[in-house]
C-alpha cells in the first residue's frame, strides 16, 4: 500500500500535459519499469476508461490500483493521484482570491487566456477527427451545436444524442433498445438537474460538480461547457473571466483538468467549498470504476453501447465548440491576444511543444505587454 501511495503521489505531481501525457507516463511506470501489467492488460484498462464518464487518466489510476491491491488499492491509487493537483490548485485559489484584482495578476491572465483558447481549439480538432467518422456523425454534430447555441440544456442534448446513436445502432441490426434504457435516460437527466438559484449553498455546489463528474464524456475540456452553463449562466456564482482564469490555473498545474473544480469551489465557498467541489467531481470516477470493472468485456463487445458512446462523444464535442466560441470572444480581443493565440496554435499543431510551456510563456508575455 505504501508503494502504491508513493508511486501515484509521484505521478500526480509530475503528470503535466493532459490525459494523453498522463497515460503515457503510467504506461512507462507500470508496463516498462515496474512490470505490474502487460502491454495488453494496460491497453484493456485504457479502453475501459473510454466507456465511462469522468477523467480518463484518474480512472486509469483507479483501475490500476484495484488490479494491484483490490478495493484498498482502488481508493489509495485514485486519491494519491488526485492529491498533488488538488493541493496546488487550492493554494493558487487562495492566492487568487487575495491577489486576483492586482494588475500583475490581470496581466498574467491577459497572456494566458489566449493560450488556453488555442489549447482547447487543438483538443477539439483532434477529438473531432477521432469521433466524427460517418455521415450521421456530421449531422448529429451540427444539430447538437445548434441546440446548445440556442440555449437547450446540455444534459438534454447529451441524452438525445445518446438515444440517436443507440437507435442507429439498433436499426443496423445490432440489437433492440431495452425499455429500461429508453425510459431511464431522460429520468436520470431530470433527476440530476440543478435548479437555477443565485444563493450559494454547499448542497447545490456539490450537485453541480457531482453532475459534471458523473456525466462528462470525451475530454476534461467539455467541463468548460457544463460549468459555464451552471455556474455562469444559470446560477451566476462566477463570471466568464473567473471561469477562464480557473481553466488557465488547471493548465499550469499537474494532474487532472478536473482539479479546476477545487479552484472554483474555493472562489464561491472558501476552503469548505473547495473540498466539497473536489469530492463531488471525483466521486463518480471511483464509483464507475468499481461498478464497471466486471462489465467492461461485455460492454466493449456491444454494438448498441458503441452507438450510444458515439452519440455522447459527438454531443460532448458540440458542447466544447460552443464554449470555445464564447471563451474565444472573451480572451482574444486585440492584436496582442490574437498573435499569442495564433503562435500557440501553430506550436501545438507542430506537436513539439508541451502546453505547459506555452501557458508559462503566455503569462510572461502578458506581464511584459501590460
Amino acid at each position: 500500500m505504501l508503494e502504491l501511495a508513493r508511486v501515484f503521489l509521484k505521478l500526480g505531481a509530475i503528470s503535466i500535459g493532459g490525459p494523453a501525457a498522463h497515460i503515457a507516463l503510467m504506461r512507462h511506470e507500470f508496463v516498462e519499469r515496474r512490470r505490474w501489467l502487460t502491454s495488453q492488460e494496460f491497453l484493456d484498462l485504457v479502453g475501459a476508461t473510454n466507456l465511462i464518464p469522468g477523467p480518463n487518466s484518474t480512472e486509469l489510476a483507479i483501475h490500476i490500483g484495484h488490479m494491484r491491491a483490490g478495493w484498498p488499492g482502488l481508493l489509495i491509487a485514485g486519491t494519491c493521484f488526485i492529491i498533488p493537483a488538488v493541493a496546488i490548485v487550492g493554494a493558487l485559489a487562495a492566492l487568487y482570491v487575495r491577489a486576483g484584482s492586482l494588475p500583475a495578476t490581470q496581466a498574467m491572465f491577459y497572456g494566458v487566456n489566449p493560450v488556453v483558447t488555442a489549447i482547447v481549439l487543438v483538443a477539439l480538432w483532434q477529438l473531432g477527427r477521432t469521433a466524427v467518422r460517418e455521415r450521421w456523425h456530421v449531422g448529429l454534430a451540427v444539430a447538437a451545436v445548434v441546440a446548445v447555441a440556442t440555449g437547450q440544456h446540455e444534459l438534454l442534448v447529451l441524452g438525445l444524442s445518446a438515444l440517436v446513436g443507440a437507435a442507429i445502432a439498433s436499426r443496423r441490426g445490432a440489437q433492440t433498445l431495452s425499455g429500461m434504457f429508453a425510459l431511464n435516460l431522460p429520468t436520470s437527466i431530470a433527476a440530476v438537474g440543478v435548479p437555477a438559484v443565485a444563493a450559494v449553498t454547499f448542497g447545490k455546489l456539490f450537485l453541480v460538480f457531482l453532475k459534471a463528474g458523473g456525466l462528462l464524456f470525451g475530454s476534461g475540456y467539455v467541463l468548460l461547457a457544463f460549468l459555464r452553463a451552471d455556474l455562469v449562466d444559470r446560477l451566476g456564482w462566477i463570471t466568464e473571466h473567473q471561469l477562464l482564469d480557473a481553466i488557465a490555473i488547471g493548465q499550469i498545474t499537474p494532474g487532472p483538468v478536473f482539479a479546476t473544480a477545487t479552484f472554483i469551489g474555493y472562489l464561491v465557498g472558501g476552503p469548505t467549498g473547495s473540498a466539497i467541489a473536489t469530492v463531488g467531481i471525483f466521486l463518480p470516477a471511483f464509483v464507475y470504476v468499481a461498478v464497471s470493472g466486471p462489465l467492461i468485456p461485455r460492454l466493449r463487445r456491444s454494438p448498441l453501447m458503441a452507438g450510444v458512446l458515439d452519440g455522447v462523444n459527438i454531443a460532448s464535442l458540440a458542447l466544447m465548440s460552443v464554449v470555445l466560441w464564447r471563451l474565444g470572444r472573451t480572451s482574444v480581443f486585440d492584436v496582442t491576444t490574437a498573435t499569442i493565440a495564433a503562435v500557440c496554435l501553430a506550436a501545438l499543431l507542430s506537436k513539439r511543444v508541451n502546453p505547459m510551456w506555452l501557458v508559462a510563456a503566455g503569462a510572461v508575455v502578458g506581464l511584459v505587454a501590460k
